[in-house]
C-alpha cells in the first residue's frame, strides 16, 4: 500500500487517506470494500466517495470528532484487515516528514508508535526526501520513532547509471543522447532524480536527431529561465551573510572558518558561519552530508552561478 503524504497537512487529511489507500490496496472490487466496511469500523462512521473510476476514485472521510476519540480504529486497520485476509502488507508511506507539519506533531506520533510497534503482520517503510527532518524523527532519543526501525540513507544514483537511462529513454523515441551529453545533464544537476528528468526533458524537446552538449547548455538556460523569478523570489528570503555563504558554496569553498574565507565573504566570524549555515539547512536551502554540504535544489545552484553571480 502505497501513500503520499506531499500534500497532506493535518491529521484528519491523513486518516482519510490512509484508510482509502489500505482499501483501494487490499480489496479490488468496490463491493467487496462497500461490504466490509461494517466489519472494519465499529466506533468511526466513514462517509464514502466514488467517482466515475470506482476502482481508483475511491475516498472515505470522517467526522473529526469521531477521529480525536478512536484514532486507533484506523490506525491499526492494516493489521485488522492482514489478519481476516490471512495476508502480509506492506505499508509505504512517502514524504513521510510532513507530519511534523500537523498541529502538535509530537502526539501525532506518539499515536502513530503506539499501535503500529504492536502490529506483526504489517511492515511500514517510511521515507522521504528531507534527511534532516527524518533524521530528527528517527535519531532522536526524545522522539516517539526513536528506534522503531531499520535505517538507510540512500546514497545517489551514480552518473554511469544516468548516462545508460538518457540515453536509453532518447533511443525509444527514435532520438539519440551522445553519452558528453547525457553526462553533462548529470553532472549539471547532481545526479538528483528529479531534476536529471526535468533537464533530460528539455533537452529531448530541443533535439531533433542527436543531442549534445550545446544542446544541454541552451536547455539548462532555457529552464533557469523559466525558473529565474521563483529563484529571485527565494533569495529576497535570505539575509546578506546567507547569500555570502552560498556565493561560497557556488566557488566549491570546503573550510568556511578559515580567516580568509571569512573575510573574502564577509561571513562575520566563525561562530557565525555556524548560525548561517545552520539557517540555510532549517530554510531548507542547502543540505549536510557527513562532512559535505550540498544544494538541495542543484538547479538553484546553476541559477546562483550562471545569473545572480555572473
Amino acid at each position: 500500500m502505497y501513500v503520499d503524504l506531499f500534500n497532506v497537512r493535518d491529521e484528519k487529511e491523513f486518516y482519510e487517506m490512509f484508510s482509502s489507500r489500505i482499501l483501494q490496496a487490499t480489496y479490488t472490487k468496490l463491493e467487496e470494500r462497500l461490504k466490509i466496511l461494517k466489519t472494519l469500523f465499529k466506533l468511526v462512521t466513514p462517509k464514502i466517495t466514488v467517482g466515475i473510476d470506482q476502482n481508483n476514485e475511491f475516498q472515505l472521510g470522517f467526522d473529526i470528532q469521531d477521529l480525536r476519540k478512536h484514532p486507533d480504529e484506523i490506525l491499526n486497520l492494516p493489521e485488522k484487515i492482514c489478519k481476516l485476509k490471512n495476508i502480509e502488507l506492506v505499508v509505504c508511506i512517502d514524504e513521510f516528514q510532513n507530519i511534523s507539519h500537523f498541529d502538535n506533531p509530537l502526539a501525532f506520533q506518539k499515536k502513530l508508535r503506539a499501535q503500529w510497534q504492536h502490529h506483526n503482520l504489517t511492515c511500514y517503510c517510511l521515507y522521504g526526501s528531507k534527511r534532516n527532518m527524518l533524521s530528527e524523527i528517527f535519531e532522536h532519543k526524545s522522539m516517539p520513532f526513536y528506534k522503531f526501525g531499520d535505517l538507510f540513507f540512500l546514497s545517489k544514483i551514480e552518473k554511469d547509471h544516468w548516462i545508460k537511462y538518457i540515453q536509453k529513454q532518447f533511443k525509444k523515441t527514435k532520438k539519440e543522447a551522445d553519452p558528453k551529453a547525457a553526462a553533462l545533464i548529470a553532472d549539471l544537476m547532481e545526479n538528483h532524480p528529479y531534476f536529471v528528468q526535468q533537464l533530460s526533458a528539455i533537452c529531448w524537446e530541443n533535439t531533433t536527431k542527436i543531442c549534445n552538449e550545446k544542446t544541454v547548455l541552451k536547455s539548462l538556460e532555457e529552464l533557469l529561465l523559466m525558473n529565474d523569478l521563483l529563484f529571485q523570489k527565494e533569495t529576497d528570503l535570505l539575509s546578506n551573510k546567507q547569500l555570502n555563504f552560498l556565493r561560497a558554496m557556488v566557488d566549491e569553498v570546503q573550510q568556511f572558518s578559515t580567516a580568509d574565507v571569512i573575510r573574502k565573504y564577509n561571513l562575520g566570524s566563525s561562530a557565525n558561519v555556524v548560525r548561517v549555515r545552520k539557517a540555510l539547512v532549517d530554510k531548507e536551502v542547502i543540505d549536510i552530508y557527513g562532512n559535505t554540504m550540498e544544494f538541495i535544489d542543484p538547479l538553484f545552484k546553476q541559477w546562483m552561478k550562471r545569473v545572480y553571480m555572473r
